[in-house]
Formats: C-alpha cells, sequence, structure tokens
C-alpha cells in the first residue's frame, strides 16, 4: 500500500514541474498551477485504480502498473 501512495505523490510531483512554466506563461501563480496539475493527475491514477477494483474486488500488478502507464507483465 505504501508503494501505490508512493507513486501517487510521484505522479503528483511529475505533473506539478510539468505545469510550473505553463502557470508563469499566463501570470498564475506557480504554487496554484502545480498544486492543480498534480491533483488531476493524481485523480486520474486513483479512478483508475478504483476503476480496476471495482471490475472484480482487486487489484492485480497488472492492472496497478496500467494505472500508473507502465507495461503489464509480458505474457
Amino acid at each position: 500500500m505504501s508503494t501505490v501512495l508512493l507513486r501517487v505523490l510521484a505522479v503528483f510531483g511529475y505533473s506539478s514541474l510539468a505545469a510550473i512554466a505553463g502557470g508563469a506563461i499566463v501570470d498564475v501563480e506557480l504554487w496554484k498551477s502545480a498544486f492543480i496539475a498534480g491533483a488531476v493527475a493524481a485523480s486520474n491514477v486513483i479512478g483508475k485504480l478504483l476503476q480496476a477494483y471495482a471490475n472484480d474486488g482487486k487489484i492485480d500488478r497488472d492492472e496497478l502498473n496500467a494505472a500508473f502507464g507502465g507495461k503489464g507483465s509480458q505474457p
């Protein structure tokens, strides 16, 4: 569980960094643009995890990796 939380925080972080430049261009406070981008990215991942859980009541490694944009195991 802690690995999932750390991965969600990582998604929040790298998405926030990407938004800082965009926020500066349109004169939005940096912390606001970073927070919004991070929150949207993290909520997308959490939504994918919830959908995977709703499908069959569990989240396997492939579903977890897919939610974070990773590759599943190869057959």
